[in-house]
């Protein structure tokens, strides 16, 4: 079953039990999604969606800060049950050392010399770790890996 199947069932399972939060964070993933279909005319892959929910993680993480700022808890609250929706839709995390040896592994790859091949590193490097690493931090790595080189 692909990612959106699971969703959509997670949506039906929602409704059953009347678990009113759950369903409204799923409902707005599931609006999102459909919104990029429509938007870019085109059939959501699992890479499609996993980048929309990771768009929506950071939308809710900027916002628990924002709102912890200014006072705001039961907000934030609102928002961190929402964040734990979200995560569990996410593939598991990858450790540093797994990351570290990924990030090595493309630098080989590509035969990068220098910071001026960035891109090409992270070109790699995307399409394996995206949902599974936080891509501005293996973009440190691998920045701090090709000063080195």
């Amino acid at each position: 079953m692909g990612l959106k199947e699971q969703i959509t069932e997670d949506m039906k399972t929602a409704m059953r039990a009347k678990d009113s939060g759950k369903l409204g964070t799923i409902r707005l993933l599931t609006a999102a999604m459909k919104q990029k279909e429509v938007d870019e005319r085109i059939e959501l892959t699992d890479t499609h969606v996993l980048a929309i929910i990771e768009k929506m993680i950071k939308q809710r993480k900027d916002s628990i800060t924002q709102f912890e700022a200014g006072g705001r808890q039961d907000l934030a609250d609102i928002e961190k049950a929402e964040l734990a929706v979200l995560s569990g839709y996410m593939p598991a995390a990858l450790s540093d050392d797994e990351i570290s040896g990924e990030v090595a592994a493309a630098v080989a790859a590509t035969g990068a010399a220098g910071p001026q091949d960035m891109g090409k590193v992270m070109a790699v490097l995307k399409p394996k770790l995206a949902g599974r690493a936080d891509m501005t931090a293996v973009s440190a790595l691998v920045k701090n890996a090709l000063s080195q080189a």
